[in-house]
């Protein structure tokens, strides 16, 4: 038996709540990195004058709080719906042939809501439990000839010793890998035109709007998570060629652009007329913020790099929106 705890005995588990706050026990274990959350909660020791030149051990606790960063690891058509369920919006999927077609629109207004969990990490010797917990930043990076890659901030109420829900296994996963996504470009109409042999990096962070939210209420932990709004940016990496030698007067002259993303996996099951692959679909509106030179590299290739803000296109009416075909029934 070890004395001390084992990374390589690491965990994080999850378990979508009913009610938001009341803690439950995991339902699947995530597929990455793991980490146990960080205890955010504050102390204050009083400043005062008694008659001691040190310190003394006066100190109060005015509120809880729990941060969690999930490491990044390989993006999967499994396991990012939920981080979208927990910091974009809760959605039930729809069928096609043996897919679930989940689809999660970032808000440009008003927001329904997003799904809350209780989150279980440790190791073989200390395990804590979260609840409330909820995403407040996703980020996807993407290069060639690698996997995209995916990771997220998390913050939950309050931290408290627990022991690992039991008799869970790992579900089975399919990596979205970058090189067999297709890139597409367009000003009125998304998805019309694609842009091959041109994008070499891509990086998508979305900072979700959601943040908790303290009240005097009776507790020291936050009341509820509010919606601020919700704001979106790309970073990519593109060749100097034809087709971003035209962006680069388009970024001159502040023209809106639609881009998406998408990316395919292993066959389902049973096809259907729109999806007959696992697929993950990333949409977005936005007006190029940087255009640099092709002054940078990529094997002796000239290529530069670009910064895109996203904003809501009243022409396209779009903002951002993840579509991510899998064959899970629910994000249990």
């Amino acid at each position: 038996m070890t004395t001390a705890g084992i990374k390589a005995l690491r965990k994080i588990q999850m378990g979508p709540e009913t009610t938001s706050g009341s803690a439950v026990a995991a339902t699947m274990i995530w597929r990455g990195p793991a980490v146990m959350a960080e205890d955010s909660q504050e102390k204050v020791m009083p400043d005062e004058n008694i008659g001691y030149s040190s310190k003394m051990t006066r100190q109060y606790t005015p509120k809880y709080l729990t941060e969690l960063e999930f490491p990044e690891t390989e993006a999967t058509f499994e396991f990012l719906p939920y981080l979208l369920s927990a910091g974009i919006a809760t959605v039930a999927a729809t069928t096609q042939g043996s897919g679930k077609v989940y689809v999660y629109t970032v808000p440009s207004g008003d927001t329904a809501g997003i799904k809350t969990y209780t989150i279980e990490g440790g190791d073989n010797k200390t395990v804590e439990e979260i609840e409330y917990a909820f995403v407040s930043e996703i980020k996807l990076t993407g290069k060639k000839g690698e996997a995209w890659m995916m990771s997220a901030k998390w913050f939950g109420r309050q931290g408290t010793v627990t022991s690992f829900t039991g008799a869970l296994s790992p579900i089975a996963v399919d990596e979205m890998l970058f090189q067999k996504t297709k890139f597409y470009i367009d000003t009125t109409t998304i998805g019309s035109t694609q842009v091959p042999n041109t994008l070499l990096e891509a990086s998508i962070t979305i900072k979700t709007g959601w943040k908790p939210q303290h009240t005097a209420s009776g507790n020291l932990y936050f009341d509820y998570a509010e919606f601020t709004g919700a704001e979106v940016e790309m970073d990519l990496t593109m060749l100097n060629n034809t087709t971003t030698i035209a962006d680069r007067v388009l970024f001159r002259a502040d023209t809106p652009r639609l881009f998406r993303f998408k990316c395919e996996g292993d066959p389902l099951t049973t096809s259907a007329t729109t999806y007959s692959y696992k697929t993950m679909v990333f949409d977005m509106a936005g007006v190029y913020n940087e255009f640099s030179a092709p002054n940078d590299e990529d094997e002796g290739s000239a290529v530069f790099k670009a910064k895109v803000i996203g904003g809501y296109h009243t022409t396209a009416a779009k903002f951002a929106e993840f579509t991510v075909v899998n064959q899970l029934a629910s994000l249990t």
